[in-house]
């Protein structure tokens, strides 16, 4: 089957699927998913039952594991109109994020990955104006706009359970029986999941999916601070995640800056050096909703 950076994936006839990681060194993903797949379905989450996690070494020199498969294929090899998907993807996130280590305790290998510090983003604009990358102009353009997107944002989120990599490829869908519309059949890989900032999750969902995801998020119950401070569309208020959302999409596109090698061969949307950046042009240049073009 299609596998991803970290595993190999075969069919095991029509129901099931075997996993199995590629090196040693992603071991530990796997035995994150093990201990994470549990809680997420627990949440109410669709993403395929785990059937059988085997670490003992006996049948491989890795351990493997046999999932539930989910119907359809994954987004990213799909055509389709995809906002309906992500709107169900920002529901199925908003079961996911009301899973906090206060209740349900450690899960074995999952890292709390909260940076608070709000002053990174001008210190990454400033190493790459002082590594030549940017001109002094765009420098003070970019730490302008990282200060108007910080004026919007109340103050650090609590940590909850994220999957970590929301893209494309993770996304398995079906068409409709009676349109080409897509549907949401599953959430997969839960390598990367993690205690962390929630709005974190939209950073690898392409820009252009994430108001339909937003919207969703909002329908299951979640982005509980759009009535903060400031009134519904002030500092606080219902900007405030698409202000979280944006700062994270713009602080990652500036620092592939610094590592620009093109990862050849890989799936993954941000894998060509521009693809945010690009990314970002795309959208604000296709006419976004509100409340988008005031980010801008």
């Amino acid at each position: 089957m299609a596998s991803g950076v970290a595993n190999r994936a075969w069919s095991l006839g029509r129901d099931l699927v075997l996993r199995v990681p590629r090196t040693e060194a992603f071991v530990a993903d796997l035995v994150k998913e093990a201990a994470v797949i549990p809680v997420a379905r627990g949440a109410g989450v669709r993403t395929p039952a785990l059937v059988t996690f085997d670490d003992s070494r006996d049948d491989a020199d890795v351990p493997y594991m046999v999932l539930e498969r989910a119907p359809g294929a994954d987004l990213a090899e799909v055509e389709g109109p995809a906002e309906g998907v992500f709107r169900e993807v920002g529901r199925e996130l908003a079961r996911l994020h009301r899973v906090t280590p206060a209740g349900v305790g450690e899960l074995t290998g999952v890292p709390v990955e909260y940076d608070p510090d709000v002053g990174a983003p001008r210190r990454l604009v400033e190493g790459l104006l002082a590594d030549g990358m940017l001109d002094a102009d765009a420098a003070r353009w970019l730490g302008g706009w990282f200060d108007r997107l910080a004026e919007r944002i109340p103050g650090p989120a609590s940590s909850v359970l994220v999957h970590g990599d929301i893209a494309p490829q993770n996304l398995l869908v079906n068409p409709g029986p009676d349109s080409p519309a897509l549907t949401l059949t599953g959430i997969v890989d839960w390598g990367d999941a993690m205690w962390a900032d929630p709005a974190v999750e939209f950073a690898k969902t392409p820009l252009w999916g994430i108001p339909a995801m937003l919207d969703g998020y909002r329908e299951g119950g979640a982005a509980a601070d759009d009535d903060g401070p400031g009134g519904p569309n002030g500092p606080g208020g219902s900007y405030a995640w698409e202000a979280r959302v944006l700062r994270y999409h713009l602080t990652w596109a500036l620092a592939r800056l610094k590592n620009p090698t093109p990862v050849a061969g890989e799936r993954h949307w941000t894998a060509p050096p521009a693809a945010r950046l690009l990314g970002i042009l795309r959208f604000f240049a296709s006419s976004p909703p509100e409340p988008w073009p005031a980010l801008a």
